[in-house]
Order: C-alpha cells, then sequence, then structure tokens
C-alpha cells in the first residue's frame, strides 16, 4: 500500500510559489497497476518522484509499506564525476547487493549498449545514454512497486522494442505506477488511473474512465 495524506508540492519562479500538487489523498492499494494521467504541466512526473522518494513534499507525508523502484526513465540522480560501472557498483552497495555483483554490472553494460563509454565519467553522457543506463539499472534490481515516467521511449526502434519487452516481464513480477502519453500503452498495461489537474488528484478504477474525463476537460 502507498498512502499519499494531504501532499502539496510548490515550486518557486521568480519569488512566485508555484503549487503543482494541492492537498492530494490517495490510498494506492497493492497489486494494482495505475497510469497518471493530466496534461503537461499537471505534475505527473512531481508525483511519481514524490512516490519514489526522489523529492520531497512541502505539506503532508506519503506512506509506504512495499519496496518502491525510483522513476525508471527519469536520468537524474547519477553522479556526474564517476563512471557508469562505478554508478552501478555504488547503487547496488545502497541496496545491499553484495553477491552476483559482476554478473550483474555485466546485464546492465550490455542492455544500456553506450559501449565504451560505460567506463567513462557520466557528465560526458547525452540525455539518450543516461536514460539507457537508468534503465537498465532499474530492471537490475527487484521492487514490490515500478515506476515509470515514459520508461520504454528512450532509444532506436530495435531498443524500444528491447526495453518494451524487459519491462512488461519485470512489472509482471510486481506492479506499476506509470505516467506515458501514449493512450494505447496506458490501457495495456494500467487497470486504474490518477487524474491530475489543477493541482488536484482524482481516482478511477477503470484506467478508461480516467482518459475520458482527461479528454472531457481537454474538450471544455
Amino acid at each position: 500500500m502507498i498512502s499519499i495524506r494531504g501532499v502539496s508540492k510548490k515550486y518557486t519562479i521568480n519569488g512566485v510559489a508555484n503549487w503543482v500538487l494541492k492537498d492530494i489523498d490517495i490510498d494506492i492499494p497493492d497489486g494494482v497497476n495505475v497510469g497518471l494521467i493530466g496534461r503537461n504541466g499537471a505534475g505527473k512526473s512531481t508525483l511519481l518522484r514524490l512516490i519514489g522518494g526522489m523529492d520531497r513534499p512541502d505539506k503532508g507525508k506519503i506512506i509506504r509499506t512495499t519496496k518502491v523502484s525510483w522513476p525508471i526513465g527519469l536520468a537524474g540522480g547519477f553522479k556526474g564525476a564517476m563512471t557508469g560501472r562505478q554508478n552501478v557498483k555504488f547503487v547496488a552497495r545502497v541496496h545491499g547487493i553484495k553477491e552476483n555483483l559482476t554478473e550483474i554490472i555485466g546485464e546492465i553494460q550490455e542492455f544500456a549498449q553506450i559501449g565504451k563509454a560505460f567506463d567513462q565519467p557520466v557528465s560526458t553522457y547525452s540525455s539518450g545514454m543516461k536514460s539507457r543506463l537508468s534503465f537498465g539499472l532499474s530492471l537490475a534490481f527487484k521492487f514490490d512497486v515500478y515506476l515509470s515516467d515514459e520508461a520504454t521511449s528512450v532509444g532506436d526502434r530495435a531498443f524500444k522494442k528491447k526495453a518494451q519487452r524487459a519491462f512488461k516481464d519485470r512489472v509482471s513480477g510486481g506492479s506499476l505506477i506509470m505516467v506515458s502519453h501514449g493512450e494505447g500503452v496506458l490501457k495495456e498495461m494500467c487497470e486504474a488511473g490518477i487524474y491530475l489537474a489543477n493541482g488536484k488528484a482524482t481516482w478511477y478504477d477503470e484506467i478508461g474512465d480516467a482518459i475520458k474525463q482527461y479528454h472531457a476537460d481537454d474538450e471544455s
């Protein structure tokens, strides 16, 4: 269970506070795949980062009783001065991985397909290379809940297909909370939906109902 209690989040630009999320109260049950839906700037990625613990709310709290991944598809969080290999080792240590570390590193290196750059500083990577490394790293560890922010949209066509297969295989052993602009992907992967608009969040038991409400508001 992930409980979101009275969560609000703001970003201050030029001294002006912009409340992206306002007093959100939602429970996300275990074993339910959920799609986050809303216009650009509605706070979908922000909420995903809050759920994953990459950011903190300005008000309220998030209670997690399950092991939650960081948002797959977001390439932030790497240490730029460290190589890809060093970043992988660091994350593995954080997660207490001691056995089969060499094997895990090899799998991530092969999956990311960034060649010699794996042993070069991450600060020299393109955004696509960072996303590939982040994707491979995310799938190397087992979580109860996987967070996805357009996770399978990076790379060329061949890499996208490989990423989609690996992603579905890994998520099949847990549940998913995802952001995607592809309605087909949301309908295929998700059961329920959270619709974000004007800082508020509404839960829908059916992903199709959340999508319908999004379109209704977009046309009004």
